[in-house]
């Protein structure tokens, strides 16, 4: 909200008002509204333990002060966006081909041939429209006034759009008078443009209304709730595994009027799960014969099967080496500094900082299975310590950035802490597309860096803001001396 002199940036001007303006009572009730909101729609996410009693669902905390960014700034992302996904499918692409960046000696073979998420059963067929990636969420950290680092590149069934809605939803009920200050770029178009990118990817022989699923793995998967979100919003059927069945290499639906054949499933049952004469033969979530109906060209499957080696955290070290080796440009959006621990060198100087960097499973996501050194106690740096020791190739390490914060209102009062983005990008045979916003994740503690609902984070509305209605407003100092940079 502050630039580094301490001056409010313009982009925050109203919002600082308006905070000073209202009393600290009116902001605890809006939050308390935003929270009764949030329950009567029964938006709730499910957190993994250790034990069966530690798996509960909860709401998600939200804050009712919105992320703020410039058009200018949107538009500079939105273009690293879209040539990281554009890269990452030429590479999705190339590997299940004629492997060229590992014959060039791009990319060690060895991450190729023995990554968990690398499908053998994929090599050599061609994806329906050679498009691998339909649907990504990209995590996005800010760490100065120009310094935008990705964390994370999320193409498998990225989660979190239905929280982008929910957020932009209750924040026009709770604060129209902010709204009416500033021109917020719309989200909810988001459903009719991930519709229309799926209708474009539908099979050749589909009609021109092709039908299209959402999958889920059922009612105790984590995100759940998004997955009936989305089916509802896109107005489309939400299915399980045993509502599908394979005939003659043809998708069909039971339906209470017989069989109705599938064009489209947008699935959110990771690879392992989707088809048990494929992939796991225990697998009762799945579809038997799926793969033989996509491999037929009968159905197309989003994000395509084989996408999860993309989102790596061991081949996100090579995403500028994979933009530079197929679109012959530089990476717009920087990387985070990474040392991959399989490296000797790199392994070494991980253990020797273990209490000053960040270490991450390779294939781990929602902040499990990472370690933040500077938070850590001394007996989780020498569990981490073990697993590195055992297994380096499992392990990426980064340094702990200096995260940007955003105020956020908290039991205290108004407080910084810090946050992520993660926008969406669709692409489909009609182009390609990011809804100008996204989730934005708040860590709720205080110094923490961890943003992930499941380890205690909350989320936020993201306005993406026209810079023409600031140009009159002049940058003022120490208009709230409770927010910092």
């Amino acid at each position: 909200m502050t630039l580094a002199n301490g001056a409010i940036r313009p982009v925050y001007g109203k919002i600082a008002s308006w905070l000073a303006a209202t009393p600290a009572g009116v902001l605890a009730a809006r939050r308390s509204q935003a929270e009764l909101l949030f329950r009567r729609i029964g938006i709730t996410f499910a957190v993994y333990g250790e034990g069966e009693q530690d798996n509960s669902e909860r709401l998600i905390p939200f804050d009712i002060i919105p992320r703020m960014m410039l058009r200018s700034e949107w538009t500079h992302l939105e273009a690293g966006l879209m040539q990281r996904v554009k890269a990452l499918n030429l590479f999705l692409a190339d590997i299940y081909g004629a492997q060229e960046i590992v014959k060039a000696g791009r990319i060690p073979a060895d991450l190729v041939a023995h990554n968990n998420e690398f499908r053998p059963e994929m090599v050599g067929w061609r994806v329906p429209h050679d498009i691998y990636v339909h649907i990504a969420g990209i995590d996005v950290v800010r760490t100065g006034e120009d310094d935008f680092y990705v964390l994370e590149d999320n193409v498998r069934t990225p989660s979190g759009v239905s929280y982008m809605l929910e957020n932009r939803e209750v924040m026009m009920r709770l604060a129209p008078d902010l709204f009416a200050d500033h021109r917020v770029a719309p989200v909810e178009n988001y459903p009719d443009a991930l519709l229309a990118a799926l209708r474009s990817l539908a099979p050749s022989a589909a009609p021109d209304e092709p039908t299209i699923v959402v999958l889920t793995p059922g009612r105790f998967n984590s995100a759940y709730y998004e997955h009936s979100f989305l089916a509802d919003k896109l107005g489309v059927e939400l299915v399980e595994g045993s509502d599908l069945l394979v005939e003659n290499d043809v998708v069909y639906m039971r339906t209470t009027e017989g069989e109705k054949r599938v064009d489209v499933i947008y699935r959110r049952i990771d690879d392992n799960f989707l088809d048990p004469e494929v992939f796991n033969p225990e697998s009762i979530i799945g579809v038997a014969g799926l793969i033989r109906a996509y491999r037929a060209g009968n159905i197309t499957i989003t994000n395509a099967v084989g996408t999860g080696i993309a989102d790596d955290k061991a081949i996100y070290t090579y995403v500028p080496e994979i933009i530079d080796f197929y679109l012959g440009e530089k990476a717009i959006l920087k990387n985070v500094p990474t040392w991959r621990c399989r490296e000797p060198g790199a392994l070494r100087y991980v253990q020797e900082h273990l209490a000053e960097l960040v270490v991450k499973e390779v294939n781990g996501s929602g902040g499990y299975g990472m370690l933040v050194g500077p938070h850590a106690t001394k007996s989780q740096i020498e569990i981490f310590a073990a697993k590195l020791a055992h297994d380096p190739d499992n392990f990426i390490a980064q340094p702990t950035l200096a995260l940007s914060t955003t105020p956020t209102l908290c039991d205290s009062g108004i407080a910084p802490r810090h946050v992520d983005l993660r926008p969406f990008v669709l692409t489909g045979t009609n182009g390609m597309r990011v809804v100008p916003g996204g989730l934005t994740r708040v860590a709720l503690k205080e110094k923490s860096l961890v943003v992930n609902s499941s380890q205690g984070g909350g989320t936020k509305d993201t306005w993406i803001v026209e810079d023409s209605i600031f140009d009159d407003i002049p940058i003022t100092r120490g208009q709230n001396q409770m927010i910092s940079s």
